[in-house]
C-alpha cells in the first residue's frame, strides 16, 4: 500500500497480513473468490475422494481450531491494551514515558516472535513454572503488542495538531483532550490496521505448536506422526489456515469500506 510522508515523498507499507480483496474488483472469478471457494471446495472434496485419510485428518483437527483461536483471541486483546499504552508512551512528552515505550518496541521487534516464545516458557521457566497455554498468549501479546504500539502512534500523530489545540483552548487539559477528542478519532482510524495484525498473528499462532500447544498444525504434527500422512496432513492444515485468513481478509476490507463511507 502506497503512502505519503510529510515530505510528500511516496513510501511503500507491506503487511505481513493477508492480501485485503480489491473492493474495485467484482468479477465472478476474482483472486479472492477462487482462492477462498477453491480451499472450501477442496476441503469438501478430498474426504470424498479419499475418506482415508482426509476425512479422518477433518475429525482429529477440529479441537486444534479452537485452541488456535483462543491463543489468537487472547493475544490480540491483550496486545491492544499493551499497544494503546505503548502508543500513548510514545508520543508522550515525558522523557522517561517516551524513552520506556520506545526501548520496549525497539527491543521487542528486534527479537523474532520464536526466539520470545522459546524465551518466556524455557528461559524464565527456570524461575517460574509457566503453563504452554499462557506462555503462548503472554509471547504473542507483547510481541504484537509493540507492533500495535506502533499503530497507535502513528494514528494519534495523524490527528491535525489543531484538534488538541482546539480542545485546550475550550479549557479541556492534555489528558482530557487525548481521552475525549484524539484517542476516538484515532480508534476509527486504526481499525483496518489492527484488523490486519489480527490476521497476522492468526498465522504466527502456528509457532505455539513447538510448545505443545495443541494449535491446528500441532494436531495435523500428531496426526502425520502416528500415520506417516504427512502430505495429507499438511495439505488440510494449510488449506485450513487459507480458508481462515481469507475469511478475516474480507472482513477487514468490509470494514475498511464501511469506514470510509461513514467518514465521508
Amino acid at each position: 500500500m502506497a503512502e505519503v510522508d510529510k515530505t510528500g515523498r511516496p513510501q511503500i507499507t507491506i503487511s505481513d497480513g493477508a492480501l485485503i480483496p480489491d473492493r474495485a474488483e467484482k468479477s465472478l472469478f476474482s483472486a479472492w473468490r477462487i482462492s477462498f471457494f477453491g480451499a472450501i471446495g477442496l476441503l469438501a472434496l478430498l474426504p470424498i475422494l479419499s475418506p482415508t485419510p482426509y476425512l479422518d485428518i477433518l475429525r482429529f483437527v477440529p479441537d486444534g481450531i479452537l485452541s488456535t483461536f483462543q491463543v489468537t483471541v487472547a493475544s490480540i486483546l491483550i496486545a491492544l491494551i499493551i499497544g494503546l499504552f505503548t502508543g500513548l508512551g510514545r508520543v508522550s512528552r515525558i522523557t522517561i514515558v517516551n524513552r520506556i515505550a520506545t526501548i520496549y518496541v525497539e527491543v521487542i521487534r528486534g527479537i523474532p516472535l520464536l526466539v520470545q516464545l522459546f524465551y518466556i516458557y524455557y528461559a524464565l521457566g527456570q524461575f517460574v513454572a509457566v503453563p504452554r497455554l499462557t506462555a503462548a498468549v503472554i509471547a504473542m501479546s507483547v510481541c504484537y503488542g509493540a507492533y500495535m504500539g506502533e499503530i497507535f502512534r502513528a494514528g494519534i500523530l495523524s490527528i491535525p495538531k489543531g484538534q488538541m489545540e482546539a480542545a485546550l483552548a475550550l479549557g479541556l487539559s492534555r489528558g482530557q483532550a487525548m481521552r475525549k477528542v484524539i484517542l476516538p478519532q484515532t480508534l476509527r482510524l486504526v481499525l483496518p490496521p489492527i484488523g490486519n495484525e489480527f490476521i497476522a498473528l492468526l498465522k504466527d499462532s502456528s509457532l505455539v505448536s513447538i510448545l505443545a500447544v495443541s494449535d491446528i498444525l500441532r494436531r495435523g504434527r500428531e496426526y502425520a506422526a502416528t500415520t506417516f500422512r504427512y502430505f495429507e496432513a499438511y495439505t488440510v492444515v494449510a488449506l485450513i489456515y487459507l480458508v481462515m485468513t481469507l475469511f478475516f481478509s474480507k472482513l477487514v476490507g468490509i470494514m475498511e469500506e464501511r469506514l470510509e463511507h461513514r467518514g465521508s
